[in-house]
């Protein structure tokens, strides 16, 4: 005589509901924070691009003697070859030793001059896409204080 055991091949109810009550409670945390993802990507993508143009700054206002970019100049010494007194060349030789900083200013990512990569020593001058204070080696998003992120926070603050 044989005998047959019997194994479970199917899920129960409970088993069921357990899993669509998970999958559910995913999706109701993750579906909201996807819907945002890009105006949250190009938030980031602005914080970062300040963190490089800030670090820039500060290397070279270090290797020359606490000065900082003027702004009619700024490009120009923070992406060539540059001496001591900020002068620039494209190439390196033996006066032209600090730099290049960047390979280029970053274009703006966020607010009403979004893709300009031009500097202004005037918050919210119109078509700038950074704000430059050159005194102070401070650079910030070009944005007028009601222009906000997702947030609610200024662009201008970041």
């Amino acid at each position: 005589m044989r005998n047959f055991t019997s194994s479970r091949r199917a899920f129960s109810l409970i088993e069921l509901v357990i899993v669509v009550v998970i999958l559910g409670i995913i999706g109701a945390i993750a579906i909201p924070r996807m819907s945002r993802g890009a105006v949250g990507a190009a938030d980031s993508g602005a914080i970062s691009d300040l963190a490089v143009l800030r670090s820039a700054i500060d290397l070279y206002q270090a290797e020359h003697d606490g000065a900082y970019p003027a702004l009619a100049t700024f490009e120009a010494q923070l992406t060539l070859y540059s001496d001591a007194a900020g002068a620039t060349s494209a190439t390196m030789d033996s006066t032209h030793i600090y730099g290049p900083y960047l390979r280029k200013v970053p274009a703006q990512k966020v607010g009403p001059n979004k893709g300009s990569n031009t500097l202004t020593g005037a918050k919210g001058t119109a078509t700038f896409g950074w704000w430059y204070t050159a005194a102070g080696g401070d650079i910030r998003i070009n944005a007028a204080d009601t222009v906000l992120d997702s947030s609610g926070t200024m662009y201008n603050s970041y």
